[in-house]
């Protein structure tokens, strides 16, 4: 975690679970359509034995499909704009919500949200929804278990893990920046505003994992990489439902 002193104020009990849990590639396939005008000569008949060219878009990966069918599959961030998007509450957090499109695609009876886009957009809505997520002190459990990474930093979240405080400041999402995206991974980070006034950066490392994008922990159970606290949304695109 970060050794920044206002790691205190805002890293508590609430923000440990929180932490924790926390293009569209289109190939073009040109057909170049050969057209003889040289003097006006009949164009040479097609060969039978050549192949036509294909216009068919090659699959996507078995290993790159979303495990609930949401479509959308990208190698770089193709994110440019804040994306518009309803908002639902989750937990005490407002979280982007387009089942149909970036996720979640699939929201269970106990409320616990998971499955989506693998694109850009998908991994900013999976950082999003884990976030608000980790304000559920019913979802702390799950969170650990089916949206972390498998190997030893979900199995030390595991044993770890607990439900969401009420005690300390509650926090709305401000912001976003996608730090990195290639595809197979991504780092996204959160500008939240804090209820006590200040405000600070949540950086969550995802990768696709199992069809869905899943947080990565360090063998400790961890984040790499700890939050840290803002004094204002420069660098970042104000992106919030609150």
């Amino acid at each position: 975690m970060s050794d920044s002193p206002n790691q205190g104020r805002f890293g508590g009990r609430w923000f440990i679970p929180a932490a924790i849990v926390i293009a569209l590639v289109i190939v073009l396939v040109v057909v170049l359509v050969v057209v003889n005008l040289a003097g006006g000569k009949k164009a040479p008949a097609a060969d039978p034995t050549s192949a036509a060219p294909s216009t068919t878009t090659p699959a996507v990966p078995a290993s790159a499909k979303s495990v609930c069918g949401l479509k959308g599959y990208e190698t770089t961030n193709t994110l440019t704009a804040a994306p518009s998007t309803s908002w639902k509450l989750v937990g005490t957090v407002a979280a982007p919500n387009e089942p149909n499109g970036a996720g979640p695609g699939d929201v269970a009876s106990d409320g616990f949200r998971s499955c989506y886009a693998h694109t850009a957009k998908g991994a900013l809505y999976a950082a999003a929804n884990i976030l608000a997520m980790g304000s559920d002190a019913n979802l702390g459990a799950e969170l650990s278990d089916k949206q972390v990474v498998p190997g030893a930093g979900r199995d030390a979240a595991m044993k770890s893990s607990s439900g969401a405080s009420t005690d300390g400041p509650r926090v709305q999402i401000a912001g976003y920046r996608v730090l990195d995206y290639s595809g197979d991974a991504a780092t996204i980070d959160l500008a939240v505003s804090i209820s006590n006034g200040d405000m600070a950066s949540i950086p969550t490392q995802l990768q696709w994992s199992g069809g869905d994008w899943k947080v990565v922990l360090t063998d400790s159970g961890q984040p790499p990489v700890g939050s840290s606290a803002l004094s204002n949304l420069g660098g970042y695109t104000p992106w919030s439902g609150a």
